[in-house]
């Protein structure tokens, strides 16, 4: 289903020029270093699938190509604010609750060798 975003550089435009890019209300973590392994693991992979208003980053790829920050709710797809990314200073919605539950990454197998390869 197609719907209107007014893209502060394009004017409206249907919504099927723009992909969403994903959550803009995480915030990267500062370093890489000693306990911030975690932190960057559920940076990078860790999503919440919310119900409800939310901040997301979208590419208008179909237009100018610019990065934006839409605030909308993913049930019924009102729209509440669109905002260039490099503009956009924070969420006007409330911060969510986190889990709080650690994650662990994953040991990946080791790769088997192929026959006849070069290593």
């Amino acid at each position: 289903m197609a719907y209107l975003i007014n893209c502060p550089f394009c004017g409206p435009r249907p919504s099927d020029e723009f992909y969403i890019k994903g959550d803009a209300s995480k915030q990267r973590p500062e370093t890489i270093g000693d306990g911030t392994l975690d932190t960057w693991h559920d940076y990078v992979h860790i999503r919440e699938n919310v119900r409800g208003r939310m901040a997301e980053h979208w590419h208008h790829t179909g237009g100018c190509r610019q990065w934006l920050v839409v605030e909308r709710d993913t049930v019924s797809h009102e729209i509440y604010a669109v905002t260039p990314a490099s503009k956009w200073k924070g969420s006007s919605t409330p911060a969510r609750k986190t889990t709080g539950r650690k994650t662990t990454a994953r040991k990946t197998p080791a790769r088997k060798a192929v026959r006849g390869a070069k290593t």
